[in-house]
């Protein structure tokens, strides 16, 4: 008796798999569809074509005057003759060191507290939110260790924007928490003073809340009582981004099961334990994508403080537009400063997607 023998499946064939098996299936299906992406694959290119013939191809890079600018491209020399400017606002030159090196201490943290194999991370991030911002506001004002006082309005630049959106970021969240577990609170005093404090300060504009620090905060302090305006934008931008930072807690607070709560107190946990040790940690890995979100909209309003005076990286390419000797060079600097600006909210993105995926905020099976 002869035994039927199955024969191998044969592999599918090359024009329905891969690149091409995608092109097939999603640009060139039809007709129509294979027109229309011929169309509009010409003008991107012709686009991508144009963009980079200004950004590169005929672009000036060398030169230290508009003089230099002798193509019909973009003019990067207007970037490199006001790039101090653009990094440290209005520093003196002599003490531009500060600044590098705050730039470049931050840079080292930044590596060491996103690296997950770093040794000691926990101390290393303690040190960066309770040691290492006083150390730099003594680095950058000065007046200590035989430092030249260097005062805020001379500041701007990346370094105001790097500043202003730092302070934000961490001393708002923790805020926020504390306001999302006071809404939330049994006390009704507790929950009321925290919920009418986060709709308030909801329901203004941060333009707005800016010009009340400027202008009254410092009405409410002690006469002879003289508030840097640095600090005073500082406090508006952190109380104001607590309000919204309270909220994306709050709702992530609400998303753990309620059985969570009940394990925690069957457990005789108090309730500083249950939050600190079974709710938050949860709730903050849930709500990592609102969290960066809320982050990445701070570190863009930063531009804002321009309306109290303060020229950040967006400021100080508005003013060096104005320069009679360089007139007609806005694209360049708008181009620069919306790269400036890319580049740290791509980067804060990306991070919070490889955070989400290392805990696995979305519950991958």
């Amino acid at each position: 008796m002869k035994v039927h023998q199955f024969q191998p499946s044969l592999p599918p064939p090359a024009n329905t798999v891969g690149v091409v098996g995608w092109l097939r299936k999603n640009l060139f299906n039809g007709p129509v569809n294979s027109v229309m992406t011929v169309v509009l694959a010409y003008f991107v290119l012709s686009l991508l074509w144009s963009i980079a013939n200004w950004a590169f191809i005929n672009a000036d890079w060398i030169g230290d005057s508009r003089d230099a600018c002798t193509s019909d491209g973009a003019c990067w020399v207007f970037i490199s003759v006001r790039w101090e400017q653009f990094m440290y606002g209005f520093y003196p030159q002599a003490e531009l060191w500060r600044p590098r090196l705050f730039y470049a201490t931050l840079a080292i943290f930044t590596v060491l507290l996103a690296y997950e194999k770093t040794p000691k991370r926990t101390w290393i991030w303690l040190f960066f939110v309770n040691v290492y911002p006083f150390l730099i506001a003594a680095l950058l004002y000065g007046g200590v260790f035989g430092l030249e006082v260097v005062e805020t309005h001379k500041w701007g630049g990346l370094l105001v924007t790097l500043i202003i959106a730092l302070v934000g970021i961490v001393v708002s969240l923790p805020i926020g928490v504390a306001l999302a577990l006071g809404r939330r609170s049994e006390m009704p005093i507790i929950r009321s003073i925290c919920t009418v404090y986060i709709e308030v300060w909801r329901g203004v504009p941060l333009i707005t809340v800016l010009f009340m620090a400027s202008v009254m905060l410092p009405l409410f302090m002690s006469e002879g009582t003289d508030l840097d305006k640095l600090l005073r934008a500082l406090i508006g931008v952190v109380m104001f981004s607590a309000a919204y930072m309270a909220e994306v807690v709050r709702g992530g607070l609400q998303a753990i099961p309620k059985g969570q709560y009940e394990a925690a107190d069957a457990l005789g946990l108090s309730y500083w334990k249950k939050m600190g040790l079974i709710v938050l940690p949860q709730a903050l890995k849930i709500t990592i994508p609102s969290i960066v979100n809320t982050f990445i909209g701070l570190f863009k309003d930063t531009s804002l403080v321009l309306i109290i005076g303060m020229f950040d990286v967006l400021g100080i390419g508005q003013s060096a537009n104005t320069d009679p000797e360089w007139l007609g060079f806005s694209i360049e600097s708008y181009v620069f400063v919306a790269l400036v600006f890319w580049v740290f909210c791509f980067g804060m993105s990306r991070y919070s997607i490889w955070l989400e995926n290392k805990l696995h905020t979305g519950h991958k099976r």
